[in-house]
């Protein structure tokens, strides 16, 4: 059985690589949160400035106030935040160019081989994680992966994934919920999880970690 796990990470791990490659390719940057950019003006160089992206894809533009452009590409972000400025300015041209950037990323710590933060290549699922963090120890309970996923700046939403069941051929179909997002992070336990809140403060995600 053991075995048969091992073989199944490896593969998976190979079949994650060859596919971030191909989602990757051409694919244009989205904004992500901590993102910051530079808005510029051609006419109206006075009002150029520096902009960061808040942890829920807002930014603030002085001329019009708060503008939601995170997850859309560069030229997305500069139509959207154009179709403000022509409220308050004649024609106005403006240029969105990236500045400096936070990789997308998970972290995967517990009874996993090679416990750590990871970037994020195009898309990745629960089962993907696992195989890049070097798969289950013989300890790990994978029927019980606890997926904490921020809700807001303090909060964090909880989801036990039964990762052993998702393994199972008879079960072969991927849950979208079980696709990964930034900052994500997968506690592989050691025990049985008895009960966890839907909802816990992201500061006590830690107290999890000498259990498992």
């Amino acid at each position: 059985m053991i075995k048969k796990l091992c073989l199944f990470m490896l593969i998976a791990s190979q079949l994650y690589v060859a596919r971030t490659q191909l989602l990757t390719r051409d694919q244009p940057y989205r904004i992500q949160p901590s993102d910051q950019l530079q808005l510029s003006y051609r006419y109206t160089p006075e009002y150029d400035e520096s902009l960061t992206i808040q942890p829920d894809g807002v930014t603030t533009v002085k001329l019009v106030g708060s503008v939601k452009i995170g997850g859309l590409t560069l030229e997305e972000a500069r139509t959207s935040i154009l179709a403000q400025l022509n409220t308050r300015l004649n024609q106005p041209e403006i240029s969105l160019t990236l500045s400096n950037f936070v990789k997308p990323s998970y972290t995967v710590v517990g009874q996993v081989s090679s416990p750590g933060k990871f970037e994020m290549h195009g898309t990745i699922s629960a089962i993907d994680a696992i195989a890049m963090a070097g798969g289950f120890k013989d300890s790990a309970k994978h029927s019980q992966v606890i997926l904490f996923r921020r809700a807001d700046g303090d909060t964090a939403s909880t989801r036990i994934l039964n990762i052993k069941k998702l393994m199972n051929p008879k079960h072969p179909e991927l849950d979208e919920d079980v696709m990964l997002k930034p900052g994500d992070l997968l506690v592989v336990p050691k025990n049985t999880v008895s009960k966890i809140s839907d909802y816990v403060h992201w500061v006590s995600v830690g107290t999890y970690f000498p259990l498992y």
